[in-house]
């Protein structure tokens, strides 16, 4: 009987991620992108939704990390370059770079998640550069240093996704031009490094 609950639970699971995705992607705003309509398109009680990911933005957030996933699988440059032999300061660069760039390409999800991540962070949300960052720093900040740097660049990143249409007009850094973000990135980055 346990294997059974599992594995309705667990098809469930994959229902609202399903349901959530195709909402995601065709709706023109995420807001619209309810409990209520994700149960209803996965076919299952609202309820399930927060049983099995605690919240609506906790589903939104597991769909999110699918898509960087697929997208990582789907370029093989991104993949080769993910494991190049590059110095740490310059992987954060292509991490930070390439997250923007993607978060960037698919608002509706980024801003559906974005803020759920700024508040809702932990140790292994949104803290994939981490060990380049304690890699770069070689022993001169210590762990607690290295993972604040971590948070707040990433945080801050994620806040110019989040508002990158005001940055563009109380900034005048049009993030969506691939040269401007690229430029950005690198300057935050230097800024938290050095």
């Amino acid at each position: 009987m346990e294997k059974k609950k599992l594995r309705d639970l667990e098809t469930t699971r994959k229902a609202l991620l399903e349901a959530t995705r195709e909402l995601m992607t065709s709706c023109e705003d995420c807001d619209s992108v309810t409990s209520r309509a994700i149960a209803a398109k996965a076919n299952v009680n609202q309820a399930m939704v927060n049983y099995c990911f605690g919240s609506r933005e906790a589903l939104l957030y597991e769909v999110f990390k699918l898509l960087l996933v697929e997208s990582q699988q789907a370029s093989p440059e991104l993949a080769r370059l993910m494991s190049a032999d590059i110095p740490p300061k310059e992987r954060v660069i292509f991490v930070h770079y390439n997250m923007m760039r993607l978060m960037i390409a698919n608002f509706s999800y980024s801003r559906a998640v974005t803020k759920y991540i700024l508040l809702n962070r932990t140790n292994d949300m949104g803290m994939e550069t981490l060990p380049c960052i304690t890699a770069h720093f070689a022993g001169r900040k210590t762990d607690d240093e290295c993972r604040r740097i971590t948070f707040e660049l990433t945080s801050l990143h994620e806040l110019a996704v989040l508002r990158h249409e005001e940055f563009k007009e109380l900034c005048g850094l049009d993030l969506t031009d691939d040269s401007v973000l690229e430029k950005y990135v690198r300057e935050t980055v230097e800024l938290f490094l050095d």
